[in-house]
């Protein structure tokens, strides 16, 4: 049973800001999703982009909002195969224990300018 769903869209030129500010890149990405994005070099903002859209719209699927989550407990990651996941830690955890989902679905997509993120919830 779906129990929440949630979409967001970035500009890819607010990550390309980004990339100066590695404070800011350390406060809302995981360590080894931050590794990842920037292994990509010239598709790094991209990435951080189709990233930071996964974690508004995993809010957004909540109903909640991200108020009491540390961003980079939540971590969006490619499988061998390419297809994302997201891995939750502490908070993010806690938040989708709360939300009574089980499992998380996502999809990622990015051009030139925008990424897109979508999170279905599911539960029992």
């Amino acid at each position: 049973m779906i129990t929440g769903i949630g979409v967001d869209i970035v500009h890819v030129t607010r990550m390309e800001k980004w990339l100066a500010k590695s404070e800011l890149l350390k406060r809302y990405f995981h360590p080894d999703e931050l590794a990842s994005a920037l292994s990509k070099g010239n598709g790094a903002a991209m990435s951080l982009a189709a990233r930071f859209a996964a974690k508004e719209a995993f809010g957004k699927a909540l109903g909640t909002g991200l108020a009491d989550i540390i961003l980079k407990d939540i971590m969006v990651m490619n499988k061998h195969n390419g297809k994302p996941e997201i891995i939750l830690f502490d908070t993010a955890k806690k938040a989708l224990e709360n939300s009574g989902a089980k499992k998380v679905h996502v999809s990622l997509t990015h051009e030139t300018e925008n990424a897109v993120a979508m999170i279905v919830l599911e539960g029992a």
